[in-house]
């Protein structure tokens, strides 16, 4: 009976885990400097878009974001942070060009990676985050 409970167990939170990923945002999702702690330690994997919206290439990344958000559903949950308009974190992290990509793994920064760079080399970047 105790490996039969085992594998009980083990299934139990297999399925927890699926039901979680599951809800997982399929698009960006507007964060705040109210929020910002919060949002990157709900998940596991998160990157915040740091951006304005008179910014050029950050208006041109936007679609590979949005995308992205989708495609890695379950894996990577995907922000957006307004600087012109949260000036603390912004600040917290020194965004001094935008458009920035903050990674956070289990709440702490992991990766930054500034301009806008085609989407396989931000891929790349995230990929290699990515747990499981």
């Amino acid at each position: 009976m105790d490996e039969l409970e085992e594998i009980r167990k083990r299934r139990i939170e297999e399925l927890k885990k699926k039901v979680e990923h599951t809800n997982y945002p399929t698009e960006p999702v507007e964060i705040t400097d109210a929020d910002f702690g919060h949002f990157v330690e709900k998940y596991p994997l998160t990157v915040i878009d740091c951006w304005a919206p008179w910014c050029g290439p950050c208006r041109r990344i936007a679609p590979v974001i949005e995308e992205l958000a989708k495609s890695l559903q379950g894996k990577v949950v995907f922000g957006k942070l307004n600087t012109d308009t949260n000036h603390l974190t912004s600040m917290k992290y020194q965004i001094s060009a935008i458009p920035t990509l903050l990674v956070f793994q289990n709440g702490n920064l992991v990766d930054r990676i500034v301009g806008a760079l085609p989407k396989e080399q931000i891929v790349e970047r995230i990929k290699t985050k990515i747990q499981g």
